[in-house]
């Protein structure tokens, strides 16, 4: 899930794109592409702007990345500058890069995505590496993935582990759609199932999981208008939405784990940075629920909190 993110672009319509300034008759490079769409990219407010212009300068070749390096001086042919100034457009308007090249690398994992579904992060892959690791060595494994959006948490704990079986769900029949033809793709669908519908009703007749995973939306919907344009504009608002104070998916992913777990079923739930004392509090409340200490990700955020079903419960 998206960090909180003051709006920092400019407002009103994006300026020309910069290789739109560059005469017809000049060298239209990849290294000179880069530059000049980098510099733009700044001025716009992008984060990363080099990462987005040569990410969307192979996209465009349909080269990897590592080419454009070795391809320095080569120039690029008129319609690829044409659809790349297109990219670079719609970028600085405000488009997230991974909907516009329709990819984006999770735990290792090409996933497609679009507007249907939230773009997987990187502090996500906490939640995969937890989930890794206390079933390390155990066999065969039934997980529950709650709000799967583009499937990248099930698909990633089956490819990274070699009997797991997880069902994946969402409420959004777009965001399943895209789910299933990343299994597919991925080849992973034999060990992934999904199924349609609103948390554990989604799941009312199956057995117990032994781990329960989610990463709900959990922004408070006041602050969702402070959010960087790309994720306030473009990525889907049922995915953020976290009610008025953020925990309203999270209270309910909490009060029915237990129901769905076995006895010793571990939960692992993503939370935001400043979520993790109310959402402890929420689990300590619940008599099935022993609590576990918080994980954090890779820059010492707190990240995924976690529970395990209590024994004889």
């Amino acid at each position: 899930m998206p960090p909180h993110q003051p709006d920092r672009r400019p407002a009103g319509p994006a300026p020309a794109s910069p290789v739109e300034t560059i005469s017809a008759n000049d060298r239209w490079t990849v290294g000179r592409l880069i530059t000049w769409t980098t510099d733009y990219l700044r001025d716009r407010g992008s984060e990363s702007p080099r990462l987005d212009a040569e990410v969307l300068l192979a996209h465009v070749l349909q080269w990897a990345r590592v080419q454009l390096y070795t391809h320095y001086d080569n120039e690029v042919e008129p319609a690829q500058r044409s659809a790349f100034r297109e990219l670079v457009r719609r970028r600085a308007a405000g488009t997230p890069v991974a909907y516009l090249v329709g990819r984006k690398e999770f735990y290792s994992l090409s996933l497609h995505v679009n507007p249907s579904v939230l773009i997987p992060r990187p502090d996500t892959e906490t939640l995969v590496a937890e989930f890794l690791t206390r079933f390390k060595g155990h066999p065969g494994p039934r997980g529950l993935d709650l709000g799967t959006g583009s499937g990248a948490i099930a698909l990633a704990c089956v490819d990274q582990h070699p009997t797991a079986q997880f069902l994946a769900t969402d409420l959004s029949a777009e965001a399943l759609e895209v789910a299933r033809a990343n299994a597919d793709r991925l080849k992973l669908s034999d060990r992934v199932r999904f199924q349609q519908g609103d948390l554990y009703q989604a799941v009312a007749d199956e057995p117990p999981f032994d781990a329960i995973l989610a990463n709900p939306p959990y922004i408070p919907t006041e602050a969702i208008a402070t959010l960087d344009v790309g994720v306030r504009d473009h990525e889907p608002r049922m995915a953020l939405d976290g009610g008025p104070d953020g925990l309203a998916v999270v209270r309910r992913i909490i009060a029915g784990a237990a129901a769905h777990l076995v006895p010793g079923g571990l939960l692992l739930l993503e939370i935001g940075t400043a979520q993790e004392q109310p959402v402890r509090r929420l689990i300590e409340a619940e008599p099935d629920l022993q609590l576990a200490p918080t994980i954090r990700d890779a820059a010492n955020h707190p990240r995924v909190l976690s529970a395990t079903r209590r024994p004889g419960h």
